[in-house]
């Protein structure tokens, strides 16, 4: 199991701890993330004349976003990687069942051949016997 960390970090310049079953440096990239957001608002002109309680539902709501962004993103993921795996399952099938009509194939070929050799090896006698049959005469 996991051990329970607490850790210090700076949020818009300010002190927390934080404190889970995460690493430290998973906490950290927590902390810098939602620092990220702050600086990204902090840049808009409009963002400085709202009030602290509007600015942090501002981000919240941003945060969320991008979680649930994220979320659908890996659903897009998910149902392309089932496609994909599907695909290559009735590739594999595809192939195996080429696989076994070439195997078929390459049986009927050899089969052909000795069935050619046996007919070229009884001509050859046919036209020796022939042969032997016109010098006797």
């Amino acid at each position: 199991m996991n051990q329970y960390h607490d850790t210090e970090v700076i949020i818009n310049n300010k002190r927390y701890t934080l404190a889970g079953y995460e690493s430290e440096e998973y906490l950290q990239k927590i902390a810098s993330y939602i620092n990220g957001k702050h600086n990204e608002f902090k840049n808009r002109d409009a963002y400085k004349f709202l009030d602290s309680e509007l600015r942090n539902i501002l981000i919240q709501i941003n945060i969320a976003d991008d979680y649930h962004k994220a979320k659908d993103k890996i659903k897009e993921i998910e149902v392309d990687s089932e496609s994909k795996s599907k695909e290559i399952f009735d590739l594999k099938h595809e192939l195996i069942s080429v696989q076994t009509k070439l195997s078929t194939a390459n049986k009927e070929i050899d089969e052909l051949q000795k069935e050619l050799n046996e007919t070229q090896k009884r001509v050859v006698r046919l036209e020796t016997e022939l042969n032997d049959t016109d010098k006797i005469r």
